[in-house]
């Protein structure tokens, strides 16, 4: 079964716009989650369980853990409310780059343990690809 946007003549499968759904919920709980648990959390808390948070200045750790929340809001909120759903694309762009910097971060300090980024790297791609190309949500009348 195919959805068909006759604005732009796309035509996406059901199971990608559900698959994208997903991806979008799961970046979002993942990215605001996580952002909310580190600006909330002591951060020597947060040391225990990210060791580079210790290690750095404490303005790399706040600015990431704020573009964490923005970008889980950014990749859900504007599809939810159809109100300039392109930025959706630009989040997961943003949530994208945010974990490449993040895997080259960790391997260039020897922590070899980023299959997690990596999985979060793959569904910000997904998002991005398939929101601007075979599934695109048009703005709210």
């Amino acid at each position: 079964m195919t959805r068909t946007d006759r604005r732009r003549g796309v035509s996406a499968p059901l199971g990608l716009n559900t698959a994208l759904w997903v991806a979008q919920w799961t970046l979002a709980l993942v990215f605001v989650g996580g952002g909310l648990w580190k600006l909330a959390t002591p951060v020597a808390r947060v040391t225990e369980v990210f060791p580079w948070v210790g290690e750095t200045p404490p303005a790399l750790f706040l600015v990431t853990s704020v573009l964490d929340v923005l970008g889980g809001l950014g990749v859900l909120l504007p599809a939810l409310t159809r109100v300039l759903p392109r930025l959706t694309v630009l989040a997961a762009v943003g949530c994208a780059g945010l974990q490449v910097s993040a895997i080259a971060f960790h391997l260039l300090r020897g922590e070899t343990d980023v299959a997690f980024n990596v999985v979060v790297l793959a569904l910000a791609v997904l998002v991005a690809w398939g929101r601007l190309t075979r599934a695109p949500l048009e703005p709210r009348a």
